[in-house]
């Protein structure tokens, strides 16, 4: 069974945003924000203790996990190494979607998917296959989405024009046995 410690541990590492201890209280059954900034102050000296490239930081109020300073000249050396060029699944559907339907708004896109696209969308957008095009004009202003140059690198595409057709994509899926909707079916998700 995992405990609150290892569950806030792994609160730290996913979270994008300092996490503050009012906000994990919400999240652990029957912690105080007090033994919530207990538990960080003990992890943060876990990773003091033994040395870590990772530390927990408070930041903006909050706390966050982050990599030392002193491992900077590695992590820049890491960025002129060739990692994986492999998208994951959710990737591969977000990226179909924000080309296909460009410019799009979160709120759209996560109509269509039915599920939420923040983890996907950041990933997409450090990786520059996808750029915010500026906001839409209606209440909260909403960024649009929509593809970059980076992304018809990856795909080795002149323009986005070279994309199959929403009708090859069609007898595509007609070709084979699928669980997932039809192109029609995502196109009116997304005019809904």
């Amino acid at each position: 069974m995992t405990n609150n410690k290892s569950i806030l541990e792994a609160l730290l590492f996913v979270s994008t945003e300092p996490l503050v201890p009012a906000q994990v209280k919400e999240l652990l059954d029957g912690v105080t924000e007090l033994e919530v900034s207990v538990m960080i102050e003990e992890l943060a000296s876990d990773y003091d203790e033994r040395g870590s490239g990772i530390q927990i930081a408070k930041v903006a109020g909050g706390y966050q996990m982050m990599t030392r300073l002193e491992c900077s000249p590695w992590l820049r050396k890491l960025k002129t190494v060739t990692v994986s060029n492999k998208l994951s699944q959710a990737a591969l559907e977000t990226l179909a979607i924000i080309a296909y339907k460009q410019p799009i708004i979160k709120a759209e896109l996560d109509q269509i998917r039915g599920v939420g696209s923040d983890g996907v969308l950041k990933t997409l957008l450090d990786r520059r296959l996808i750029k915010i095009f500026g906001r839409k004009e209606m209440p909260g202003r909403p960024l649009l989405y929509g593809t970059a140059t980076e992304f018809l690198r990856y795909f080795g595409l002149r323009d986005i024009a070279e994309l199959p057709t929403l009708r090859d994509m069609e007898d595509i899926a007609g070709a084979t046995e699928t669980p997932h909707p039809s192109i029609e079916e995502i196109r009116e998700m997304g005019e809904s």
